[in-house]
């Protein structure tokens, strides 16, 4: 039996997409294909990629997120309260965000926004379905292991800032905006729970969100650093944060971007309490470039040492993004994306013994 995530060999949970996929969505999006029909076609490609994920030895399986237009979708959009916008007001858009690029795109799906009109409640299942319907292509056994992106609870915020993003006669002030929210996330982890879920990771996280969370169910964060297109919008070490993001945010593992000299080094992760994991997110879904294996092994040596951590006992390897965060994806191909998962595989193998733990 397998122990609870993190594993040896893991990865962010987003693949490239086939382009009959995306074409498939367009159409639907047109009303030229049926609900039916697509889901359909994204069954398929899903099994695809399950069986893709099996075959580097891969216990964290995910849909490759194939069932969305970016990663932070399926949360905010079936949400009571929250209105879809489109074409909006430029001026709404805060300039830091990575994805504001996207809208300057034509018919970039991503340039749909959401605002926040009226209370916010979870009055329908969100990640249940996408989930349930991938627990049905794995063993029973295997249901467990199922790792499912969890969007940020700040996304529309981070968007828009408290400015835009709640309408003032429905919320006063943050405190209260992020309340709902996290009793959303509240209600909706259990109901996942009650459909197996136990393995689940934030794009960014507040604590009141995991606050009920049941006691095997293992809840990890990823730093973004930035992923539409390969875009990157930040830069930096994580020294200044370390401390406080290790011992505050109540996660049990935590997927790092070191893929590039803009992480900073690995001097941080001094930080990391005994009973905490790592992921290193030394390969780039960015880059097609396949990395050397040997210094990839010798960058997870290097890593440990700041841990004190000499038997790799709280380490694992990922690429430190997902390939495809948005629908279109990086500038890798599929051939790309599978040897960078092979490798992931090959030296977890190496310098692990296992895939797993």
């Amino acid at each position: 039996m397998a122990p609870p995530p993190p594993f040896r060999a893991e990865h962010i949970g987003s693949f490239k997409r086939p382009k009959h996929l995306i074409d498939a969505r367009n159409k639907a999006d047109k009303g030229q294909l049926s609900q039916a029909d697509l889901i359909l076609i994204e069954d398929a490609e899903i099994q695809r990629i399950v069986q893709l994920q099996q075959n580097y030895g891969y216990k964290a399986i995910t849909d490759g997120e194939f069932r969305r237009y970016g990663f932070y979708d399926g949360f905010f959009d079936r949400l009571d309260g929250m209105v879809s916008v489109q074409n909006a007001d430029p001026e709404i858009f805060m300039d830091y965000v990575p994805d504001v690029k996207a809208f300057k795109i034509k018919d970039f799906k991503g340039g749909q926004t959401y605002i926040c009109t009226g209370k916010i409640r979870r009055t329908q299942p969100l990640y249940v379905p996408s989930f349930t319907a991938l627990a049905n292509m794995v063993a029973p056994e295997e249901v467990k292991n199922i790792k499912l992106t969890v969007a940020a609870p700040e996304w529309y915020h981070l968007r828009h800032s408290a400015k835009y993003a709640y309408s003032k006669e429905v919320y006063k002030n943050d405190a209260e905006y992020f309340a709902d929210i996290a009793k959303a996330y509240q209600e909706e982890l259990d109901a996942l729970y009650e459909a197996g879920c136990r393995n689940i990771y934030y794009i960014a996280l507040i604590n009141d969100c995991i606050s009920k969370r049941k006691p095997d169910m293992s809840v990890g964060v990823h730093l973004c650093r930035g992923n539409f297109r390969g875009i990157y919008f930040a830069e930096g070490s994580y020294d200044t944060i370390a401390a406080r993001l290790f011992n505050e945010l109540n996660v049990d593992f935590y997927y790092l971007e070191f893929d590039s000299p803009r992480a900073g080094g690995f001097e941080p992760l001094a930080h990391l309490p005994k009973h905490k994991q790592v992921i290193l997110g030394l390969i780039s879904s960015k880059d097609p470039t396949l990395e050397d294996k040997s210094m990839i092994i010798g960058r997870i040596h290097d890593a440990a040492k700041y841990m004190n951590d000499p038997n790799l006992e709280r380490i694992c390897l990922s690429p430190q993004c997902g390939f495809a965060s948005h629908i279109d994806g990086n500038n890798v191909t599929k051939e790309d994306m599978e040897n960078k998962l092979r490798l992931v595989s090959e030296i977890a193998q190496e310098v692990f013994r296992t895939t797993v733990w």
